[in-house]
């Protein structure tokens, strides 16, 4: 079992004992001290929630509901609903703060309270971990029975969020419509089931081959919509009757595309073929975190524009994105954020950008993929024993590699000349991830294995 509290919420496997995994008394533990801060720092008790479709998270979300009610906090339910569907409906409803029930790529036996702000924002570092120590402390007060909070249900937010979409001035319906897509869609059965093929139709779309796109929590494979996890929708591709494939994890805040030939575009090219369209009509900054690929940099400087980099976590994306005045950003991940509609990682406005861009394009998927600089990015992980010193690794690494520019703002990237390696301890699973990226798919993989190799060597040495 894992309970994992970070920047990124609360976040851990259901069942087993309290404090072990996310039960029910740590459900209502983290809920109660949501609530006396949102009721503290926003003097506004309504909070606005969502949640994917994992199997538990019926569970979950009544256990939140009553929780915040019994704060004296005002629910508003959107029931099934995205990641951010969530983020776009808490200042439209002038709401002190959000949560959104769902553990985001994390298989099945995970679920998740991810922390809004009145903005619809991700909650800071510093507010998460004052909340953390006021469930710690269990330092928040029930309200009376006189004074309980009410609960409503709005089940139209995903068709709000749809017209949003279509009501951006980048995205063009009618240049979508005129290309007459042909589209195959994989949800994982989750809530993208819902929106992803509804925004389609609305923007024009009329051939969807649908696959698990049944909300229903029970996902076909792993949710994390990497390639290795995408064969069934790859092998639909390969047979050359669709024009693209549109992934889109378990809350809808993750976007990949696949190509007409059943090759992969590449979550990392997913910002930055975006960021190209976004850059060509509105010319500025990027961010994007340190371990997302260059081209994101090459692009933004092709265009005039600067870009710069922030440590890993949608939150500190969305804060560098604030101070250089970014008109695009997101993680390599395939996370689009664009301040236009919110800041917020959003497939679903990803999607209507995408297919504006491709369809003014107007040639292949697999052309537009090879029109940008070609680098490959090594994703690997190594799992994490209570033995392990992560902080220990972490300083032999840099001091190792000294005499290159490194920059240790989110554990260690280190540059080389045509490549470089982010190793950093994962906010959401108990793993080391160790990224690479060049131009050469044999040198990425060869610096991982490297610094992959280092690590070992130094978890040896220390438990001799």
């Amino acid at each position: 079992m894992s309970l994992i509290k970070s920047i990124s919420g609360i976040r851990g496997t259901i069942g087993g004992k309290s404090g072990d995994g996310l039960t029910p008394i740590d459900i209502v533990k983290f809920t109660s001290a949501y609530g006396a801060w949102v009721i503290a720092e926003t003097n506004n008790p309504k909070v606005v929630i969502g949640r994917d479709a994992r199997i538990s998270g019926e569970i979950v979300s009544k256990l939140v509901s009553a929780t915040l009610q019994g704060m004296g906090i005002h629910v508003i339910d959107l029931g099934l609903s995205t990641t951010p569907t969530v983020e776009f409906a808490v200042p439209l409803e002038n709401a002190g703060g959000g949560i959104i029930l769902t553990a985001s790529h994390n298989p099945i036996q995970w679920n998740a309270l991810k922390l809004l702000n009145a903005k619809g924002e991700f909650i800071s570092d510093a507010e998460g971990k004052e909340i953390l120590e006021k469930a710690d402390k269990e330092d928040f007060t029930f309200a009376e029975v006189k004074k309980l909070g009410s609960y409503i249900q709005i089940d139209d937010y995903i068709d709000r969020h749809i017209q949003h979409v279509l009501d951006l001035e980048l995205v063009d319906v009618e240049a979508i419509k005129a290309r007459n897509f042909k589209i195959v869609v994989d949800a994982v059965n989750s809530t993208g089931g819902i929106a992803i093929p509804k925004l389609l139709r609305a923007l024009g779309v009329t051939e969807i081959e649908e696959m698990y796109c049944t909300p229903d929590g029970h996902f076909p494979h792993n949710p994390e919509p990497l390639p290795e996890n995408l064969r069934d929708i790859i092998q639909k591709l390969e047979k050359g009757s669709f024009d693209l494939g549109i992934v889109v994890d378990p809350d809808v805040d993750r976007l990949a595309f696949i190509n007409e030939d059943g090759s992969t575009f590449g979550e990392e090219y997913t910002l930055v073929a975006v960021a190209d369209y976004v850059l060509s009509k509105t010319p500025g900054n990027t961010v994007s975190n340190l371990s997302s690929t260059r081209a994101l940099r090459d692009v933004t400087e092709k265009r005039g524009g600067k870009y710069t980099s922030a440590a890993v976590g949608e939150v500190n994306v969305v804060n560098q994105m604030k101070a250089v005045d970014a008109v695009i950003g997101g993680e390599g991940n395939g996370g689009i954020i664009y301040p236009t509609s919110h800041y917020g990682r959003d497939a679903m406005v990803g999607v209507g950008l995408f297919l504006t861009h491709l369809a003014k394009f107007g040639k292949t998927i697999s052309r537009l993929r090879a029109s940008y600089p070609n680098y490959y990015i090594s994703k690997n992980k190594i799992e994490l024993t209570p033995q392990i010193d992560v902080d220990k690794i972490l300083l032999e690494i840099k001091n190792k590699y000294k005499k290159h520019p490194i920059n240790d703002i989110d554990g260690v990237k280190i540059d080389f000349e045509k490549e470089w390696v982010h190793l950093r301890k994962s906010n959401t699973e108990p793993i080391i991830r160790i990224y690479s990226e060049s131009d050469s798919e044999a040198t990425a993989e060869h610096l991982a294995k490297k610094i992959m190799q280092d690590i070992k060597e130094v978890v040896n040495a220390s438990l001799i």
